[in-house]
């Protein structure tokens, strides 16, 4: 049996780590527990990690999901990280302020914005 596929990917831009989502769905529990554990091992791997998570190709998120990313932020801010979100569709935004999560997490329309909103990198 070959492994499963990487439901995320990572890139570095400037001074912040972007994790993009590849499906369109964040539904599964398998799935949502292995991208848990991928984010925390980017997140225990990073000291005051400015950490953005891309939703733009997602358009169904689950109730797992929204637990796996509360547990996430937590983990950011134990460690003196900033966490944003952006690019989540308007039907997915509805569940964020129903839950009220839109009042724990920093909520951006587009990747830019949320980018531009990061501290700057400390001067060494």
């Amino acid at each position: 049996m070959s492994e499963p596929r990487t439901a995320i990917t990572v890139t570095e831009v400037g001074n912040a780590t972007v994790v993009n989502f590849e499906d369109r769905k964040i539904l599964e529990e398998l799935s949502i527990s292995r991208i848990g554990e991928e984010l925390a091992a980017l997140v225990s791997s990073h000291v005051k990690i400015n950490l953005l998570l891309s939703f733009k190709n997602v358009e169904h998120l689950s109730s797992s999901a929204l637990g796996m990313l509360i547990t996430l932020n937590t983990q950011v801010k134990e460690r003196q990280g900033v966490l944003k979100l952006s690019d989540i569709s308007p039907q997915i935004f509805e569940v964020f302020k129903i839950t009220r999560l839109n009042k724990l997490f920093s909520i951006y329309s587009t990747r830019e914005e949320a980018l531009a909103a990061f501290p700057a990198a400390a001067k060494k």
